[in-house]
């Protein structure tokens, strides 16, 4: 069992290191997602610390997107923006953790989930997130 996990995890590190910006932004946006999937389900448990340390990671994912926007672009203000309003829903949910901690996480999930299929788009159309010839 340990010999197998270690060959996951060089496969993900692996997996990693070798990704495009586009597709390591593609992964944040999965990940996002994967740790509100997790805390709704930790909050429906009622295991709150865990609930917690996935809101955590979910809004660290966010926060990554935020403080690497590019500014000279005018439309990184309008992202900003919608971090800005999801780390709030964030707190938010992490502070009131049973159904309305699970309300706001699934309003998160929405946003994330638009986010990622837009993003999937964009990357279809520029070519993995390169230039079209």
């Amino acid at each position: 069992m340990a010999v197998q996990n270690n060959r996951f995890a060089a496969y993900q590190r692996n997996k990693i290191l070798t990704a495009s910006p586009a597709e390591l932004t593609l992964m944040l946006y999965e990940g996002a997602i994967k740790f509100c999937n997790i805390a709704i389900t930790a909050i429906e448990n009622k295991e709150i610390e865990n609930a917690h340390n996935n809101i955590k990671k979910a809004d660290r994912i966010i926060e990554e997107f935020q403080v690497t926007l590019d500014e000279k672009y005018e439309v990184s203000q309008e992202f900003k923006k919608v971090y800005d309003y999801l780390r709030r829903r964030l707190l938010m949910a992490n502070v009131k953790k049973g159904e309305e901690g699970k309300e706001i996480l699934n309003e998160v999930l929405e946003h994330l989930r638009t986010m990622r299929d837009t993003w999937k788009e964009l990357m279809k159309l520029t070519n993995n997130g390169t230039k079209l010839s």
